[in-house]
């Protein structure tokens, strides 16, 4: 079988301390470079990234920088996506590292599945004691929710996958990203997807690593943006495919009703000190070879990763509840020629 024609897909912006070694990585991948085009969409950043990139650009013809003056990743991919010329679309993120066989290894699960979608599993790896016992917290089901995408030894067909690699073909019959999806554009594509009738796959062969970040205040803010996204999806679509998005939520709900009821308040300690008795055991599983500091960060993690991710689901409830503002869905015109 003849190789396809590969374009890269990177949405960025300001990210001028990763945004080289990130495309170091896919430079340095062992599928042909006559076969592979990569597309940067820099959402106008105002530090160092684009220099980086128009310097990268001028020593490295398969780099092409794309103005992507809405901001948004949602909105940076389908720029990438109308000017793109490959038969099958890998997206990438900056702060990512790959594996060097990660193009070839999409393309070959593409291949051998007949998915519509596939990805790998999303492995965080960090370099501070706070980022490892985050990534501790991040296998735990406690953490994640049983997403079988957090799992690297986890193989087969998903609800989504981490980024993901895609026939061109599957824009053309469910139409591209939501360009107004600030967060979960990538599990709200793969979910129309597979109402359309499509399937998304997951492959332990495909690995790529992510830094996750490196502060409560941190995650705080990245899980609340995460739950606000989710809200989104679920009012844009009337329902989940699975009901592990709204879970943090309906903790803050049941955990709200027992403060608030007068007959459930009796039962609130001791659910409290439930949920806390099964943070602490979790954090020792998961946590226990790096040490007890990491244990005690770890059990901290939870209780923010849930509560973070359920205020923000009820915010976004209440934002997009009143003012919806999704797209019908641009369908991608035939690709221009190579």
């Amino acid at each position: 079988m003849s190789l396809p024609f590969v374009t890269v897909a990177i949405p960025a912006f300001n990210e001028e301390r990763h945004i080289e070694a990130c495309l170091r990585c896919v430079l340095a991948q062992d599928f042909p470079a006559d076969h592979m085009e990569i597309l940067v969409a820099d959402g106008r950043s105002i530090d160092g990234t684009r220099d980086i990139l128009t310097r990268l650009a001028a020593e490295e013809p398969r780099i092409r920088v794309i103005d992507n003056e809405q901001r948004w990743q949602a909105a940076g991919m389908n720029r990438i996506l109308r000017e793109a010329r490959g038969d099958i679309i890998v997206r990438m993120d900056v702060r990512c590292e790959y594996a060097r066989d990660y193009v070839r290894a999409c393309i070959e699960a593409l291949e051998r599945t007949g998915a519509d979608s596939v990805g790998g599993a999303q492995r965080a790896k960090a370099n501070s004691g706070f980022g490892r016992a985050l990534c501790a917290a991040l296998t735990s089901p406690l953490g994640v929710g049983g997403a079988k995408y957090r799992s690297a030894e986890a193989e087969g067909f998903v609800d989504t996958v981490f980024l993901g690699a895609f026939p061109r073909r599957v824009f053309e019959r469910v139409g591209l990203y939501d360009p107004r999806a600030v967060t979960n554009e990538d599990a709200e594509l793969n979910q129309r997807l597979i109402e359309s009738g499509g399937r998304v796959y997951l492959s332990r062969d495909i690995e790529v690593y992510y830094y996750p970040r490196e502060s409560f205040r941190a995650v705080a803010r990245q899980y609340y943006r995460y739950g606000r996204g989710r809200a989104r999806t679920l009012l844009k679509h009337r329902k989940f495919l699975t009901l592990r998005p709204a879970v943090p939520f309906l903790m803050l709900v049941v955990g709200g009703a027992l403060l608030c009821t007068s007959w459930l308040q009796p039962f609130a300690l001791p659910a409290y000190g439930l949920y806390a008795a099964a943070c602490a055991v979790e954090a020792v599983r998961v946590g226990h070879r790096l040490g007890a500091a990491a244990i005690l960060i770890t059990w901290a993690i939870f209780p923010v990763l849930h509560v973070s991710h359920g205020m923000g689901f009820a915010a976004g409830l209440v934002r997009y509840g009143l003012r919806p503002d999704w797209d019908a869905g641009e369908l991608l015109p035939p690709a221009p020629a190579r």
